[in-house]
């Protein structure tokens, strides 16, 4: 009994498969543009301060010289990367990231923004 509901449900999921290959799968939806974007302030950096935050909380991924370890290095982040898409990187996180949004203040983030953007 059990190798007919077996081969019933192997023979289904067969069936499912070559629909699929020859019908194909609809499109990918495209991702929502922001409709509010972001503008990093162009604040004066606290350079003890975003050191210290990135030694708390992002040093372990990105290495004490920012040469990268587990995530990417982070030595010519600011030449690669505008402020607007750092600050998106550190507050939603992604690739691994962790998303930094209510475990660091909205001023850590834009200092630590302005601070990283200046590495080019």
């Amino acid at each position: 009994m059990q190798k007919r509901v077996m081969s019933i449900m192997l023979g289904f999921a067969a069936l499912l498969a070559v629909f699929l290959l020859l019908f194909n799968l609809p499109e990918k939806e495209e991702v929502a543009q922001d409709s509010h974007p972001i503008v990093v302030p162009d604040t004066p950096v606290d350079i003890a301060s975003a050191e210290s935050i990135y030694k708390s909380n992002c040093m372990a991924c990105h290495g004490d010289e920012f040469q990268g370890a587990m995530g990417p290095a982070l030595k010519q982040v600011g030449a690669e990367m505008s402020k607007e898409r750092i600050y998106k990187q550190i507050v939603n996180g992604g690739g691994g990231m962790p998303g930094y949004e209510g475990r660091l203040t909205e001023e850590e983030i834009v200092n630590l923004t302005n601070w990283l953007g200046s590495f080019k």
